[in-house]
């Protein structure tokens, strides 16, 4: 089991900057991948950012080139730092994980934190 919790969201103006923290607890030891997702009102929840456990990094267009998702190397730290946040932002962003133990694959999310940026 992996418990995720995120820390840092905010009410931000326009071109500000907010760091999201998830702090992984428990089995961190079986984490694979690590990705930040977003769910704004009345929209379906997507990928934002993915690190691998070899720290390759993806990203979504629309954020690329503002924001930057690491982690630290016992993985039970992930952050994404958002830089020139726009108002189309604002959402629920929610921590993500997988996991593998003996041959079986988890998931695990976080309970979301709430960026809204205004114009």
């Amino acid at each position: 089991q992996v418990q995720l919790v995120e820390s840092g969201g905010g009410l931000v103006q326009a071109g500000g900057s907010l760091r999201l923290s998830c702090a992984a607890s428990g089995s961190t030891f079986t984490i694979n991948a690590m990705s930040w997702y977003r769910q704004a009102l009345g929209k379906q929840r997507e990928l934002v950012a993915r690190i691998s456990s070899s720290n390759g990094t993806n990203y979504l267009d629309s954020v690329k080139g503002r924001f930057t998702i690491s982690r630290d190397n016992a993985k039970t730290r992930l952050y994404l730092q958002m830089n020139s946040l726009k108002p189309e932002d604002t959402a629920v962003y929610y921590c993500y994980c997988n996991a593998y133990d003996r041959g079986w694959s988890f998931e695990y999310w976080g309970q979301g934190a709430q960026v809204t940026v205004s114009s």
